[in-house]
């Protein structure tokens, strides 16, 4: 049983260990489903498995917690001379994971 994989979503790598749970871009699945990633590494312990691209025959187990938005972020722009300005609020999508385990 692996003890660390790195998994990717999104556009980004995340490291990831049985029993963790993170919040990864939304994904289009229904909460409670079960869901797999083929990861770009395995650390098993003591050895690595490095995959090209990715580690054949490994895959990390997830559960879908729950989706939801995160932090509201503004962004302001502001001509001077002018008295121009805007303001934007944001709240990024997200999907929360929990990490069920590492097979390989």
């Amino acid at each position: 049983m692996a003890t660390h994989a790195v998994i990717v979503t999104g556009g980004k790598q995340y490291l990831v260990k049985p029993g963790d749970t993170l919040k990864v871009e939304k994904l289009l699945a229904e909460p409670k489903a079960s869901m797999s990633f083929e990861p770009l590494l395995v650390i098993d312990g003591t050895t690595a498995k490095v995959g090209t691209p990715k580690v054949a025959g490994a895959k990390v187990e997830t559960t879908i917690v729950a989706h939801g938005l995160g932090k509201k972020i503004y962004v302001e722009t502001y001509k001077s001379k002018t008295r121009k300005h805007r303001k934007i609020g944001h709240r990024q999508q997200y999907t929360a994971i929990k990490i069920e385990k590492i097979v390989g």
